[in-house]
């Protein structure tokens, strides 16, 4: 389970952002005082356009940054005072997948698996199973530099799911990929769902929205405008589609 109340973050800017921003503030508010729960076996998508704060969120609910203030409790566990109990319960994926190059990826989830402490039977049936989803065998010793960016994208995946987190974070994770990885990245959100596990996702892809989602919250500007069940957003629409309904709503906020 997640859950997130009154989180707030700001940044402070130094001169060159704030030219780059055409502002003389000193501080900028990314994220303002927002509150929702993720379910185990549900999946909570987190909308908004560019800038709204989605990713700031992502990430501190990751453990990644460090909220201003607010609290986070990841699986019963509050990942603001103990980030490292609740890093061992999460899953990350983004769109970027920031691997280490030089690396093939058996080594780089080997090494991944040992940073989390998984024994070895435990470690090549995960690996295989994520292996045979992704249909990963084939280039699985080749370097990570001279992969595509969706072979990137199954690494990332797998090094994300080696030590079967129960919470699972993705932000944008079919942003820019085919369709075939896309579609697997899918299935394994979707099994992720199956087997309990607590999931949010964000994406700019509303088909995809439709598809997975149980929950919905939107957010612009830092700020949460709709928090509830999918039924729900879609019994109040008040526009054809979900598309059309998202826009209403962030332009209304």
């Amino acid at each position: 389970m997640i859950k997130v109340h009154d989180l707030y973050k700001e940044f402070s800017l130094n001169a060159k952002q704030r030219k780059e921003l055409a502002t003389k503030e000193k501080i900028a508010v990314a994220v303002k005082n927002i509150s929702f729960e993720c379910q185990p076996g549900r999946i909570y998508s987190l909308l908004g356009p560019n800038g709204a704060g989605k990713t700031t969120t992502l990430r501190m609910i990751s453990t990644i940054f460090q909220p201003t203030s607010g609290s986070i409790e990841i699986g019963g566990v509050d990942a603001v005072r103990y980030p490292q109990e609740a890093r061992k319960k999460i899953g990350f994926l983004t769109g970027s997948a920031g691997l280490y190059a030089r690396l093939t990826p058996n080594e780089l989830v080997k090494y991944f698996a040992d940073l989390y402490g998984v024994d070895k039977a435990t470690f090549e049936a995960r690996k295989k199973r994520l292996y045979d989803l992704l249909d990963m065998h084939e280039f699985a010793n080749k370097r990570i530099a001279k992969l595509s960016t969706g072979m990137k994208q199954k690494v990332s995946i797998t090094r994300t799911m080696i030590h079967d987190p129960e919470v699972v974070v993705f932000d944008e994770p079919t942003s820019g990929l085919d369709v075939i990885t896309a579609e697997n990245i899918i299935t394994l959100i979707r099994n992720c769902k199956n087997e309990g596990k607590t999931v949010i996702f964000s994406s700019h892809i509303m088909s995809e929205v439709d598809l997975l989602s149980d929950d919905i919250g939107i957010i612009h500007k830092g700020k949460m405008l709709f928090n509830g069940t999918k039924e729900t957003f879609i019994q109040n629409k008040q526009e054809d589609s979900l598309t059309g309904e998202f826009i209403r709503i962030v332009k209304q906020g």
